[in-house]
Parts: C-alpha cells; sequence; structure tokens
C-alpha cells in the first residue's frame, strides 16, 4: 500500500543490473502518483465526455529518461535514473486521473476505436526536468486546450508553469519536488477546468 505523503515517488525500484567493468550499476525507475477514482462517484455536475489526447511534446519526453538541465540552454538525460513510462504517457494518465477523480464529468477517457467524447483536452507538455542553475529546482510547465470536435474550435486554453524547490542535489529529492510540482498543477488545471464548463454550460443532447 503507497504511503499518502510519498505517494509512489521513488518507490517502484525495478532494478536492472547493467553488466560491466567494475562495480555492476542499478537502473532506478521512479513514477509519479496518479489520484484514485473514487469508487461511487456522485451524479455528475457534467453531462458530458471528456477523451484525453496524449500530449504533443519533444523527444525528451517521448523516451523514459529523467532530463536534467546545465544552465539556460542544455539538457541532458540520466542513464540509470528512468521514469517507469515515458512523461508523455504520464502526464496523460496523470490528466485523465485528476479529470476523473474531480466526479464532474460523465465520463473521462483515452482515445480509441470506441471511446466518443463531447470534447477533446489537449496538452502540450513543455518541461519536466531538473534545473541547476542559478537556483537548484524542478521545473513543470504545460498547456492545456479544450477543444470542441463539433465545431472545430479550441474553445480555451490553460497553462501551468512553476520552479519547485528542490531539497538536496540527488535524483530522489528531485522526483519528489517534481511529483509536489506536477500534483499542484494538475489541481490547478483541473479546477480551471472545471470552472470553464460552469461558466459555460455544455450543451449536449443525448449520450453519445
Amino acid at each position: 500500500m503507497r504511503c499518502p505523503k510519498q505517494a509512489a515517488l521513488w518507490v517502484l525500484m525495478l532494478a536492472a543490473t547493467i553488466c560491466g567493468c567494475g562495480s555492476p550499476a542499478a537502473t532506478k525507475f521512479y513514477v509519479l502518483d496518479v489520484p484514485t477514482t473514487p469508487n461511487n462517484p456522485a451524479t455528475p455536475q457534467f453531462p458530458i465526455s471528456l477523451l484525453v489526447a496524449r500530449p504533443v511534446t519533444s523527444h525528451l519526453y517521448r523516451d523514459d529518461r529523467i532530463v536534467y538541465g546545465s544552465g539556460p540552454v542544455q539538457l541532458g538525460t540520466y542513464e540509470y535514473h528512468r521514469w517507469a513510462q515515458s512523461p508523455a504517457d504520464m502526464t496523460q494518465d496523470l490528466l485523465v486521473g485528476y479529470l476523473r477523480s474531480s466526479g464532474q464529468y460523465r465520463s473521462v477517457l483515452r482515445p480509441g476505436s470506441s471511446a466518443r467524447g463531447d470534447y477533446i483536452v489537449r496538452s502540450y507538455l513543455k518541461a519536466l526536468y531538473e534545473v541547476d542553475e542559478p537556483n537548484f529546482v524542478a521545473r513543470f510547465e504545460i498547456h492545456l486546450e479544450i477543444y470542441d470536435p463539433k465545431s472545430g474550435a479550441n474553445l480555451k486554453g490553460f497553462s501551468y508553469s512553476h520552479d519547485e524547490p528542490v531539497a538536496d542535489k540527488t535524483v530522489a529529492a528531485v522526483v519528489e519536488a517534481l511529483d509536489k510540482n506536477v500534483r499542484a498543477g494538475m489541481a490547478q488545471l483541473t479546477s480551471e477546468v472545471g470552472k470553464y464548463f460552469a461558466d459555460n454550460p455544455p450543451k449536449v443532447q443525448g449520450a453519445q
């Protein structure tokens, strides 16, 4: 059972031994926490279905290596510290989880052959990495859009960008700070999406 405060920050240590000369190195895998959907959700506030698309992002975040920044322009990746899944997939899971856990929507799904939605939540993952200059921080930046497939229009955009201080210069501390930063960002964006639909009540006839 996961500790609620530490969530699953870095306990997923699927240690894979790397063979070579000298002492073997162990690859450590890390995850960010996805909220649990209530077992008995209340009647949704908005009778609509949302499809959460996979984020558009740099090739760096389609890989599983944890990214770090050295100076203002240079980025690199750790070889033996990796995410359990790519940040693009992890971000999609987090968006689905947070929107579902709000209990405000009839359904929140990933796109698929049988999945249909009244609106599509698109996103652009801009940053999820360690920064060491001028301050040692964990940076998370993302942009969301609500897309209406019926009209072909982007209805509203939302952005989150924040640098979370890191307690010490270890990858575990970076992941812990990223987890805190991402959770704050997801909570803010989920609230803003809900506020948009509250201010602009969706008109949906029948279930899709």
